[in-house]
């Protein structure tokens, strides 16, 4: 069943929450980076020597850049679910492979699907 201009709507404003939400995170993480950047270039003493902190501090950021790429990624299926909504209507909320309505319940929980859940990659 197609969606109703209430559940469009609904939609609209789920995407634009997640997006800023993801948006707010990346801007953390750019900012702690930074800042990150700035300690390490400071003062000998202000860094770390033990070589467990060392391998500690490299692995929080290479997760914390694992989580930032996975983010740049949902940013980018955020915008091309709002680009969808606004320029191609039709194609909002439609399974890209079965090109069967995809259920309300599925894009409430996740507005930028693009398949239904037989689908799902």
């Amino acid at each position: 069943m197609p969606l109703t201009k209430a559940q469009r709507k609904h939609l609209e404003r789920r995407l634009l929450e997640e997006r800023d939400r993801v948006t707010r995170s990346l801007a953390r993480y750019a900012a702690e980076t930074r800042e990150t950047i700035q300690e390490e270039t400071g003062e000998l003493s202000t860094l770390r020597s033990h070589l467990a902190d060392l391998g500690t501090d490299t692995a929080d950021r290479e997760l914390d850049a694992s989580n930032a790429a996975r983010q740049t990624n949902e940013l980018a299926e955020i915008d091309a679910a709002l680009e969808r909504l606004y320029n191609k209507p039709a194609e909002f909320g439609v399974c890209e492979r079965a090109g069967e309505p995809i259920p309300f319940e599925r894009l409430d929980v996740l507005p930028w699907a693009r398949t239904c859940l037989a689908h799902a990659a």
